[in-house]
């Protein structure tokens, strides 16, 4: 896998934030940290930042938001790739332009901004591990960006008898298998190769669902190729804090059909907080 791909895919160069929104961020985080999400308020935070509640209110719509201030961004960033020509990346030598391959590499622009910011990636997983309310917060958001990556697929795959089901399978598992990565490297506090993790996890989902060669062309060899060298540089890094975790990374809960959505949330949070 070149290393353009193994990066991610290239996003157009975002303007930085305002500084005053990097203040309430810091400032949050800070009273988060010390008394905990539930006992700080909005006007603790704006105290600490030294502007006013208008201000707060004008970068972010609840204190729920300022946890995840970049997801917006990510999310329009994810739609913008989806939605551009293949053949734009940069010139990149990206072979046949394959609809899986393409979600997957949008994804990989979620795993950029967390790896932008490991410390306060690593904050954010530990606050939202504890406050039920962030749980559900990060559900939507998570359930946002599976959204894009199938609306996308739905298109791509709209002449197909089951191309909905297809596009909404292969989106729930693009989420699920990034995740996975992504927990796996945030519960190591950040350290290892991020990009490595989520390279192996999506490769699986190429294998599975990518529009490759049959088993003996050349496409298929390229994929075992980047299967095999995503495996390698996680080997290379399973030596430090986090190695051997790779058995809490999944979360299987058995429900019953026609519970509602509420319960199976519920039921979630429960089995992740047991492991």
């Amino acid at each position: 896998m070149s290393e353009t791909s193994r990066r991610g895919p290239s996003a157009g160069a975002a303007s930085p934030p305002p500084p005053m929104r990097d203040a309430l961020v810091a400032a949050a985080f800070r009273l988060f940290l010390k008394r905990g999400y539930e006992r700080t308020t909005v006007d603790d935070i704006v105290a600490l930042a030294g502007v006013g509640r208008r201000s707060f209110f004008r970068y972010f719509p609840s204190k729920e938001d300022v946890v995840f201030p970049d997801h917006e961004r990510c999310l329009a960033e994810m739609k913008e790739f989806l939605d551009a020509d293949p053949g734009d990346d940069h010139g990149a030598d990206r072979g046949p332009d394959d609809p899986v391959r393409r979600v997957c590499d949008a994804a990989r622009l979620v795993l950029r901004m967390y790896a932008e910011n490991p410390t306060f990636s690593v904050q954010r997983y530990r606050l939202t591990k504890q406050v039920p309310g962030l749980r559900a917060y990060e559900l939507s958001v998570v359930w946002r960006y599976e959204r894009a990556l199938a609306d996308h697929l739905r298109g791509r795959f709209r002449d197909r008898p089951d191309g909905i089901l297809h596009a909404d399978v292969i989106a729930a598992a693009v989420v699920a298998a990034h995740n996975n990565a992504l927990r796996s490297w945030l519960r190591a506090d950040g350290r290892g190769d991020a990009d490595a993790e989520v390279d192996r996890a999506l490769a699986y989902v190429r294998r599975s669902f990518g529009e490759a060669a049959p088993a003996d062309g050349p496409a298929a060899g390229a994929e075992a190729a980047d299967a095999e060298a995503a495996d390698a540089r996680t080997a290379e890094t399973a030596t430090g804090p986090g190695a051997g975790q790779a058995a809490e990374d999944v979360v299987v809960v058995v429900s019953r059909r026609g519970a509602p959505m509420w319960r199976v949330v519920r039921e979630i949070e429960a089995a992740w907080s047991d492991g």
